[in-house]
């Protein structure tokens, strides 16, 4: 759990620390993006690879160095002194991250049957969920007592002792798990789903920024055919008896495809809306970096409600028609909060609204993850896990990329941002989350079947 708070509160930390940041390097909006989609993406890029390396050397090992590793990680965040040396250093964040996330979900693969996980992983919802409320409500305090003056740097460096305490802990307690069918590694599917992300996300991020060059538009191109290279590879692979980068198996199974298009499309809609949320609070309505994380607390209770009581309760008696309120309940007030932020009035109208939309997102993220690994064999937990957090954090990456790259759209040098636009994408990819939930099938659970 320590693992899952940080990971998670140094993806949404930082929205609140974005505008402080860009003002003290006097960075353009494009750093300020590539702050946020940096760490999403290695983070997507190297999940995959994070969870095969679980499999194989084992749990604790990998959580132990990828604790390590971000740990180190945040210390240069928090002594960069240009936005290029904050951006390498979040990468590299988000890159070790990926090697200690995947093995939280693993070990309660192996440790739980599929109906045992759902209350399980309901804790890693409610514990993730107030992680990634409670970000931007710690950014803003950390940034407003200014500690030592530090400012937004505390929000990088908070990470040390929690990260120290990790290890010692983790050292101590986690058991030597790993998977007894895993035959090696496959580098070359790596490094092309790799390539195949940085094709999608590259240009999304950088080409309003530059203007839409023909490298942007080439590379827009090659990226699904990358992704085909890479399924056909691991097919061919899995049909000789090779080592492979997931298992092809696991998409024969519709609950789990499904699943994954959900997490990649809401998480992408939750980003984007957590972004253009923290942003537009503090360069539209002009709130400073602690109101704006106050602001997230009645939407914070909101995702606690949604996880701990709604999603958690109603998923095993009502099946797909959780995942379809919670995200309908999303789409209809993460739009009223976008228009109260265009809108520019009072801050007591939007509470009620922050709340609303908080428990659509709690609703639909808190048994979202056990619904798509309910029928994966623990034989492939590691790589399974790998992939619903690669694919959420591709969503988040690509909402980020979207999202931002709609909300600066036409605004005179990213000052201030077009929020109706970000919007308009933020509602489209939820209906599309929408139909997908519709296709799901009645019963999620194999015991329930049974």
């Amino acid at each position: 759990m320590i693992a899952l708070v940080l990971e998670i509160v140094d993806v949404t930390i930082v929205n609140t620390a974005l505008p402080v940041i860009r003002r003290d390097f006097g960075a353009a909006a494009v750093q300020a993006q590539w702050v946020a989609a940096g760490y999403s993406l290695a983070f997507a890029l190297f999940l995959m690879l994070g969870g095969r390396l679980g499999d194989r050397f084992g749990y604790k090992r990998l959580f132990l160095g990828g604790v390590a590793g971000f740990t180190l990680a945040s210390l240069l965040c928090g002594l960069s002194g240009t936005p290029a040396q904050l951006i390498a250093a979040r990468v590299v964040q988000g890159a070790t991250g990926a090697m200690m996330a995947p093995q939280v979900m693993a070990l309660v693969q192996v440790l739980f049957a599929p109906l045992e996980r759902v209350a399980k992983l309901a804790w890693v919802g409610v514990i993730g969920g107030l992680s990634a409320i409670c970000g931007p409500i710690l950014g803003g305090l950390l940034i407003h007592a200014d500690v030592a003056g530090l400012g937004w740097r505390s929000v990088f460096l908070i990470n040390a002792p929690v990260g120290l305490f990790a290890i010692v802990v983790g050292w101590r307690l986690l058991p030597d798990a790993r998977s007894q069918h895993v035959r090696g590694l496959d580098l070359v599917a790596t490094v092309l789903f790799s390539a195949a992300v940085a094709a999608l996300l590259v240009p999304l991020v950088r080409g309003a920024d530059l203007g839409w060059q023909a490298w942007h538009f080439a590379l827009l191109a090659a990226s699904p055919l990358l992704f085909v290279a890479v399924w056909r590879r691991t097919r061919a692979r899995a049909a000789a008896g090779a080592a492979t980068l997931f298992a092809p198996e696991l998409f024969a199974q519709g609950q789990f495809t499904l699943g994954l298009a959900i997490a990649l499309l809401f998480g992408a809609a939750t980003g984007g809306f957590l972004f253009v949320f923290a942003f537009g609070a503090q360069s539209l309505l002009g709130y400073s970096a602690l109101e704006t994380g106050l602001l997230h607390i009645p939407f914070s209770a909101g995702v606690m409600l949604g996880i701990a009581f709604l999603g958690r309760k109603l998923v095993v008696a009502r099946g797909k028609g959780v995942l379809v309120l919670g995200i309908a309940v999303l789409a209809l007030f993460a739009a009223g909060t976008l228009g109260w932020i265009a809108s520019g009035t009072g801050w007591l109208l939007a509470l009620p609204v922050l709340a609303l939309a908080g428990t659509g997102m709690g609703t639909t993220n808190g048994p979202l993850t056990p619904i798509i690994l309910a029928r994966v064999d623990t034989a492939h937990a590691g790589a399974a896990s790998g992939l619903v957090k690669t694919v959420q954090e591709l969503g988040m990456a690509l909402g980020i990329a979207l999202v931002g790259t709609a909300f600066f759209a036409g605004a005179p040098r990213g000052e201030v941002g077009n929020v109706w636009a970000a919007t308009g994408v933020i509602e489209g990819l939820l209906a599309l989350c929408l139909v997908c939930a519709a296709w799901m099938p009645a019963s999620l659970f194999p015991e329930r079947a049974a």
